[in-house]
């Protein structure tokens, strides 16, 4: 009976120390979202995508639940979201020079970092998936209902791209290692928590 009690407490022991930062996944928000860490498990409406939003700090969901169950359950994307709060500090991203506006008649404008971005979106409810397009430039990201916002993801390379050209850092360390970080996790997808 003392040696399966002992064993108990072991194996509780390994597991709390093997999930990363547990404090961050048990604050209010951090299990809200980590429940919610599927695309499409809780939509975005086209009028609750309308206006402006805010960076509030990197962002990660799956495509799947199949796929976040394959990469370790829910505290995955809260772990990925951990990872990549250092290289988005170091390319300086903030709350005063990340933003995006989504307006009724189809136009967006964004700054990423303090570059700017404007052009046309479109908005498909069902797969949660945005276009971004103009003379320059077309990629499609996704978004996630958060508790307080929303989430703008993309793939790994598309959201490398979009620093890169927005901060002018072409070749950073730090960019790529974004890039090496979500190799890791097949079908996932990285960027942004936004908030009003």
């Amino acid at each position: 009976m003392r040696k399966t009690k002992i064993g108990i407490m072991a194996l509780a022991c390994l597991l709390l120390l093997s999930c990363g930062n547990l404090g961050a996944l048990m604050s209010g928000e951090g299990v809200a979202n980590a429940i919610t860490s599927v695309i499409g498990l809780n939509k975005v409406r086209p009028q609750e995508l309308l206006g402006t939003w805010s960076y509030g700090g990197p962002g990660c969901a799956f495509m799947s639940e199949n796929l976040l169950a394959k990469a370790g359950g829910e505290m995955a994307a809260v772990q990925i979201e951990q990872k990549l709060l250092p290289y988005y500090q170091q390319v300086g991203l903030s709350a005063n020079n990340t933003m995006i506006s989504f307006k009724e008649d189809g136009t967006f404008s964004a700054k990423i970092g303090g570059a700017p971005l404007s052009g046309q979106f479109t908005f498909d409810e069902q797969s949660q998936k945005i276009t971004l397009k103009n003379l320059l430039f077309s990629t499609s990201c996704y978004t996630k209902k958060e508790l307080g916002g929303i989430s703008i993801l993309f793939e790994a390379n598309k959201l490398l791209t979009i620093l890169q050209l927005a901060s002018a850092l072409s070749g950073s360390k730090d960019l790529q290692t974004i890039g090496e970080i979500s190799k890791n996790y097949d079908g996932v997808r990285i960027g942004f928590d936004m908030r009003r």
